[in-house]
């Protein structure tokens, strides 16, 4: 029996950090065993936004290229397995991009305006003049699921919504033309641990706002980053009382360290613990934790060589997917073939 699809992706427009291994690698990296994995580097999605502050965007290209070669080393570091998973990059399969121009043509405009994926970049990226191709993103990433008839799409309860223009796309199409040429996507609901940025228990980690940690960074720039951690701003001293529910050094403890999380709360409310105690130790767990990680990342990034031939043959794979995909789409909608 064949085994169904997951489909999913990551645009380059920075370094991967720990809110998405936690968030999503780790995950994908256990759905290679069950599903057909999918994974693509979308490059042309990065290009939506302006980028700036060392963010890759249309105004900001130049480390493009760079971008998307770390994103696969973070990939296979976190264990994504060639072996198991498709891994490519987007614009290495042309077809996305004629799939893309044809969903728009039966896109209702208001289906764009009222996606949350939209407004919710215009407002992350403060963007004042949003472009068509920021305005069209769900329907690109709507594409680039359903090019590879993706049965489910890997998220967290609170992105459920961005999937459900790819079903009713999907819908739409198979309406329209009189044939099942694309499936129902479903989403492939995950528990994804709430990830803090390290100025704030309620700032989210994010490339954008610069309050992550990477996961290209040394054991000793992690451990800078942990100290400058924002911490409880009345627990001045040792013996103050501490509140460690809005401390993120605790958050990240319940993370890396579980198994103590209890006795640092006692210590750190009772005025037992210290905040720079408590940085270092977690510095320590979570160092531990990624060491074998990194490990692995500083071998593959010796060789260029495999990296690419695991994105080639990716591409390879994947195209023969799009081809059959995209020879379906055109005989329903009485588009003249390849060759006459």
């Amino acid at each position: 029996m064949s085994r169904k699809r997951v489909t999913s992706g990551m645009r380059p427009t920075g370094s991967l950090h720990l809110g998405n291994l936690l968030g999503a690698l780790n995950n994908w990296v256990k759905l290679q065993d069950e599903y057909d994995c999918f994974y693509f580097i979308v490059d042309w999605h990065a290009l939506t936004t302006p980028g700036g502050r060392g963010a890759v965007g249309y105004e900001n290209v130049g480390s493009l290229r760079d971008r998307v070669m770390e994103l696969a080393v973070d990939w296979l570091a976190v264990g994504l397995d060639p072996n198991k998973s498709t891994i490519f990059i987007q614009s290495q399969v042309s077809e996305v991009a004629e799939l893309h121009l044809l969903f728009s043509m039966i896109t209702p405009l208001g289906w764009l305006e009222r996606n949350p994926t939209y407004k919710d970049m215009v407002q992350s990226y403060k963007i004042e003049y949003p472009s068509y191709g920021l305005l069209g993103y769900p329907t690109l990433q709507s594409a680039d699921i359903l090019l590879y008839k993706g049965d489910y799409v890997p998220v967290g309860k609170d992105q459920e919504a961005h999937v459900n223009m790819t079903r009713d796309l999907a819908a739409r199409f198979n309406s329209l033309y009189g044939r099942d040429v694309f499936p129902i996507t479903e989403v492939l609901l995950t528990e994804v641990p709430k990830v803090p940025g390290i100025d704030g228990v309620d700032r989210k980690m994010s490339k954008s706002s610069g309050n992550y940690i990477a996961l290209s960074f040394t054991e000793e720039e992690t451990t800078e980053k942990v100290k400058s951690m924002f911490t409880d701003p009345v627990k001045i001293r040792k013996n103050d009382p501490g509140h460690p529910d809005g401390c993120v050094v605790y958050t990240f403890h319940g993370i890396y360290n579980r198994e103590n999380q209890q006795t640092i709360r006692k210590e750190c409310e009772g005025g037992e613990r210290g905040c720079v105690a408590c940085k270092m130790e977690l510095a320590e767990k979570m160092n531990g934790a990624l060491r074998e990680m990194r490990q692995r990342r500083t071998e593959i990034e010796k060789n260029e060589k495999m990296l690419r031939e695991v994105l080639n043959d990716g591409a390879s794979r994947a195209r023969r997917v799009a081809e059959a995909t995209m020879k379906d789409v055109r005989d329903v909608m009485n588009l003249p073939p390849r060759e006459l």
